[in-house]
């Protein structure tokens, strides 16, 4: 098992939203934790970085076709990957911030390309939403529910490739917590594999979260940590595209959120899907909270130390 060592430097990857107000959305979350001085609750030395994204094919990147959004999601992935692995081999733990679940793909990949596809990855996604359908489970045909069955080598094997995942992720290794609305056929799909649903706190269904991470650590050289913020009740993320009734407060998301860090595991951490559309700042705010509370926790627990594969 590698040994934990305390969270030194960070790389911070900022990277612009797609979806209703476009880029704006994007900018605007990136921006506000920039002048709101979130990164600095890390409390250690870190490098900023706006990768360069590939173009949509096309505007709005919704009305393109189908194959289209599956390419540029996979060249989207590429140059999120590209930045991933470089902060990883030069041992920076990494900090997503901005856009969709589309960039999980990306932030897997980069640890592959780091560490190699050996690496030994545990996914842990705090969702409102599964992110598990396939083409063949869907409802609504959207990409944006499919990031986690393509990490998993379920579905759309062209974006996983381009996102240079190398190594399908064991669907033993992830970890669903939330995720309080499914479409049937993409829960009785999570349910024949071998993936765990958590509650974000004591009341909610699922596994007990705390249990499930510390067997999953266990097991895994590095976790990725993947927060969509419509995890939280739509009172806190009013203009959250896919806002959910019924969900948990932002105090127990972030005690969650400590169990998983409270591992010493955490190499990646994602949180994104924080819009900014109309008079209220209000998902900005949570946003805001969400990544301050984060590196915080981070900086009392650590990360692990893990080789990188030079290449």
């Amino acid at each position: 098992m590698s040994p934990t060592l305390p969270l030194t430097r960070l790389q911070v990857i900022g990277v612009p939203s797609f979806g209703r107000a476009a880029v704006q959305a994007g900018q605007l979350d990136v921006l506000a934790y920039l002048s709101a001085g979130v990164y600095d609750q890390a409390q250690v030395p870190y490098d900023y970085v706006e990768p360069a994204m590939p173009p949509p094919a096309g505007a709005p990147i919704h009305g393109n076709s189908y194959n289209d959004n599956v390419r540029y999601n996979g060249e989207a992935g590429a140059v999120v990957a590209a930045a991933v692995a470089a902060a990883r081999r030069a041992n920076d733990a990494i900090l997503l911030t901005g856009g969709n679940c589309h960039n999980a793909t990306g932030v897997l990949g980069g640890l592959q390309d780091a560490h190699g596809p050996a690496a030994r990855i545990g996914l842990v996604w705090f969702d409102a939403h599964g992110d598990f359908n396939t083409p063949h489970t869907t409802i609504t045909g959207s990409l944006g529910g499919m990031p986690v069955a393509v990490c998993a080598g379920l579905a759309l094997p062209e974006w996983r490739e381009r996102s240079r995942i190398s190594a399908p992720l064991p669907t033993d290794r992830i970890i669903l917590v939330d995720v309080r609305n499914l479409d049937p056929a993409e829960e009785r799909l999570i349910r024949a594999t071998s993936a765990v649903v958590a509650a974000p706190a004591p009341g909610f269904p699922g596994q007990d979260l705390q249990q499930a991470v510390a067997d999953l650590a266990a097991r895994v050289d590095m976790i990725y940590l993947h927060i969509d913020a419509d995890i939280l009740d739509a009172a806190f993320v009013p203009h959250h595209l896919t806002r959910e009734p019924r969900g948990p407060d932002m105090r127990q998301v972030l005690s969650a959120v400590d169990a998983v860090l409270a591992t010493g595991k955490v190499a990646a951490l994602a949180i994104v899907s924080v819009y900014f559309d109309g008079e209220s700042d209000a998902d900005i705010q949570s946003g805001v909270e969400l990544v301050s509370g984060a590196l915080r926790a981070w900086k009392r627990h650590g990360t692990p130390e893990v080789h990188t594969c030079q290449r």
